[in-house]
């Protein structure tokens, strides 16, 4: 089971680098200007969290079940 955990929390970080990196490349991108980029960085942005959330929550389920075992 902690070897699953440990395979999710890995994707989780993975996904959570992507959206960072794709948030931070919108910043310089002269495609989306103005208030369009402002609100797609927000929005980016606010995915980053949840994904940051659900690998840390995943971490730690990581952690607690290979101690528990």
């Amino acid at each position: 089971m902690s070897g699953f955990l440990f395979y999710l929390a890995a994707i989780a970080c993975i996904v959570t680098l992507a959206v960072l990196a794709v948030g931070i490349g919108g910043f310089g991108s002269k495609s989306r200007e103005g208030v369009e980029g402002a609100r797609f960085s927000n929005r980016l942005m606010r995915y980053r969290i949840v994904a940051q959330f659900v690998a840390v929550v995943l971490i730690m389920l990581t952690v607690w079940a290979i101690g528990k075992g």
